[in-house]
C-alpha cells in the first residue's frame, strides 16, 4: 500500500531572486532625535516591533524596537532617584515621569548597531546572514547608504511559502 503523503524534493530557498525582489520598500522610519514618548506611541500604533532610526540625510544609524524600550523602563525601575515617590502625589510623580520620558530621546534607546545589506545580495545570502547574526530583520541601503527598504523574517517566509523560491 502506498502512502497516501508525498515529500516534496528539498529546494533551496531564495534562487535566483534578490533581497530587492523581496523587501519591504521604503519603510517607515523614525528619527534619532525623536522623543521616547513618539516612539512608544510609532511602535504600538503601527504594530512593528521594530523601526529603523535614521539621521537627518536618511541614513540608518540603529534600531529601536520594543525590546529597547522594556530594557530602558525595567532599568528606569531598578534604578529609582534618591527622593522616594511615596511622599508625593499620584499628579506630582505623574509629572515626574513625564518630564523624564520627554528628555529621552531614541538615540538614547536604540540599539546602534545596523545591519544592512545591497539590494542586489540574493535572497539566501540575506537569509544566511541574518541568522549568523541572529537578527530578526536586515536595512537594505543603496550605494550612498540611505534606507530603501527592509528585508524581514517575514518577508522571507512569505517568499519562501509564495512557491516561487525555487
Amino acid at each position: 500500500m502506498t502512502s497516501p503523503i508525498r515529500t516534496a524534493a528539498p529546494r533551496r530557498p531564495g534562487t535566483g531572486k534578490t533581497v530587492a525582489e523581496v523587501m519591504t520598500p521604503n519603510p517607515t522610519s523614525i528619527r534619532a532625535d525623536a522623543a521616547l514618548e513618539e516612539a512608544v506611541a510609532f511602535l504600538v500604533d503601527s504594530g512593528y516591533s521594530a523601526a529603523p532610526v535614521i539621521d537627518e540625510a536618511g541614513r540608518p544609524v540603529g534600531v529601536i524596537s520594543r525590546t529597547d524600550v522594556v530594557v530602558y523602563d525595567r532599568e528606569r525601575l531598578a534604578l529609582p532617584k534618591a527622593a522616594p515617590y511615596y511622599f508625593e502625589s499620584a499628579g506630582e510623580i505623574a509629572t515626574a515621569v513625564r518630564e523624564e520620558q520627554a528628555a529621552v530621546c531614541v538615540a538614547d534607546l536604540m540599539t546602534p548597531a545596523v545591519f544592512a545589506v545591497a539590494p542586489d545580495v540574493p535572497v539566501d545570502g540575506a537569509a544566511a546572514r541574518m541568522v549568523a547574526l541572529n537578527v530578526h530583520r536586515l536595512f537594505v541601503v543603496d550605494e550612498s547608504g540611505v534606507l530603501i527598504g527592509v528585508v524581514s523574517a517575514l518577508d522571507l517566509l512569505r517568499h519562501l511559502l509564495s512557491g516561487e523560491a525555487g
